[in-house]
């Protein structure tokens, strides 16, 4: 009984002291999978596409709580996969081209809009685990965009600048949101306003036909 009663406490210990073995099927997948959360992964190279969400605008209006500026019925964002690595963790991607149309303003002298372009692109975007998306520019450049109003005294060009932009991820709509990010005027008239704080929702993103979720 003694002999049995040790093999048994033996035993006991040594399945105690034996390391857990972690199914390989187990293994964390990427950051960005289409299809579903933890779908099909996506690929370095692949290309990224969304634009506005149905319903939605793309507004830079003059303040915070304001409803003056400019306001956009059509907007598309285009980037690049770079680095999808193993979740939780950041992928990255190449942001190449940003563009809005359908645009007005309802700014005292304004008499419409005639272009809005994204300057300095590409621009460098990652994606976190947690849903936050931030897009920055090259070392020594800014997020900027170039705004082209006619008024009563003729054309005229409004710059806007940001150190970066921060939106957030939702997987239920495969969706990005940008809330009141704040541009500063670095050229323009007096009829250019001083700030602008863009909101924009984009959804769905896709690549190809396949939507996009984070991980």
């Amino acid at each position: 009984m003694r002999t049995r009663a040790l093999l048994a406490l033996t035993g006991a210990v040594a399945a105690l002291t034996l390391p857990a073995i972690t199914p390989a099927s187990a293994a964390a997948g990427p950051v960005l999978t289409t299809g579903s959360v933890g779908g099909t992964p996506i690929a370095a190279g692949d290309v990224l596409t969304a634009p506005l969400a149905t319903g939605t605008t793309a507004t830079l209006y003059s303040s915070a709580t304001g409803t003056s500026g400019i306001s956009c019925t059509a907007s598309q964002f285009t980037a690049t996969v770079t680095d999808n690595p193993a979740a939780p963790g950041t992928a990255t991607e190449s942001l190449s081209a940003h563009t809005f149309g359908g645009c007005s303003a309802n700014v005292t002298g304004v008499l419409g809009v005639t272009s809005i372009t994204v300057n300095n692109v590409p621009y460098k975007t990652s994606v976190s685990s947690d849903g936050t998306v931030k897009v920055t520019a090259a070392t020594g450049s800014a997020v900027q965009t170039t705004v082209v109003l006619r008024t009563l005294l003729g054309s005229i060009s409004c710059v806007y600048q940001a150190p970066s932009l921060t939106g957030k991820a939702d997987n239920a709509d495969s969706s990005i949101t940008f809330t009141k990010q704040q541009f500063t005027k670095t050229s323009g008239s007096s009829l250019c306003f001083a700030n602008g704080y863009f909101t924009a929702k984009y959804a769905p993103v896709t690549d190809g036909n396949a939507r996009v979720y984070v991980n």
